[in-house]
């Protein structure tokens, strides 16, 4: 066992990386599941329709999403403990160190974020535009997608993966890979992985609303850029752990009002 320099989010123990990895991968995978499980119905609706056979584009569709998975794992494992990052109760509970500590600093700011990311989801809902409205409540994303991709998924994906990088990479131009990363780069890493965070949404945007319109991507990119922000900033301070309870919270308590 080591200790991570000291970052936003304090000191934590860091297990050995593979073990991290591993254990980090597991938790996406779920997710990943969720969603080949909800493309099934649709994938064997238009078989006939398909260049291949409903159950070959689901096994693909997950196999991608298991390598992307395992690739952004790798490299928040690699260089999150470098810039100050980390998962700080997942990492105590490996090292067989107290968790109790680690989550009491998480909770409160992590579910501040989710009643936030709640409020502002059922404020969008008022906003949304017309294409973008499900006709068929049967269409719409199950509870079951929202909260095991996007709200452990996603944050793996994004903050863990991209965001990580994005403040190494910063941190070894602008500070040659010196002392901890300054306010100002982690402010910048978690602008862009916010940005690309909601540059993300816009195929499942399109799949919707059939084209991308101007009121279309501007809605997609303002409401989840700002939830972005949220979810970055809670990493950098609190861990990763923080920005996986808000994005489970938003979704939840937003998925009655929607």
């Amino acid at each position: 066992m080591v200790w991570n320099a000291p970052g936003p989010a304090g000191p934590a123990p860091v297990p050995s990386g593979w073990r991290l990895g591993a254990v980090l991968w597991l938790l996406g995978m779920p997710g990943g599941v969720a969603v080949v499980w909800a493309l099934l119905p649709p994938l064997r609706a238009h078989a006939e329709l398909l260049p291949l056979p409903w159950w070959a584009l689901a096994l693909l569709s997950g196999a991608q999403t298991a390598v992307l998975l395992a690739l952004c794992v790798a490299v928040g494992t690699v260089l999150a403990p470098r810039v100050g990052l980390g998962a700080p109760a997942v990492s105590a509970w490996l090292c067989g160190a107290p968790v109790g500590p680690a989550v009491r600093r998480l909770w409160g700011p992590g579910v501040a974020g989710g009643i936030a990311g709640a409020a502002w989801l059922w404020a969008l809902s008022w906003v949304a535009p017309a294409a973008l409205r499900p006709t068929d409540p049967a269409a719409a994303m199950p509870l079951a997608v929202k909260l095991l991709y996007g709200g452990i998924t996603e944050e793996l994906l994004m903050r863990w993966g991209v965001m990580s990088l994005l403040l190494w990479l910063g941190w070894r131009v602008a500070q040659r890979g010196r002392g901890r990363p300054g306010t100002g780069l982690v402010a910048v890493a978690v602008v862009l992985s916010a940005l690309l965070f909601a540059l993300g949404h816009l195929p499942a945007a399109q799949a919707i609303a059939g084209v991308l319109t101007a009121p279309v991507v501007a809605f997609v990119l303002v409401g989840n850029t700002a939830f972005g922000l949220v979810a970055g900033a809670l990493y950098a301070r609190h861990g990763l752990e923080a920005a996986i309870l808000a994005h489970l919270l938003a979704h939840l308590l937003s998925h009655a009002l929607l």
